[in-house]
């Protein structure tokens, strides 16, 4: 599922992000959703989240 539409979030989803210091090789970072900090119903990089661990990211996969 994309990352990109606010409404395919919700808290407790599974999710892998991409953290600001990864974005250059892209690497994913795999948790679960605590907090969603992107207000808007779209953003074209991803959603910002806050995982469960408190890392923050841009959502590039919704784990099923």
């Amino acid at each position: 599922m994309n990352g990109q539409d606010r409404s395919n979030i919700t808290i407790g989803t599974r999710v892998k992000i991409v953290l600001k210091a990864d974005q250059r090789s892209g690497k994913l970072t795999e948790g679960t959703v605590a907090k969603i900090l992107t207000n808007s119903p779209r953003h074209p990089h991803g959603i910002k989240v806050m995982l469960a661990d408190g890392q923050v990211g841009r959502v590039k996969e919704i784990i099923d």
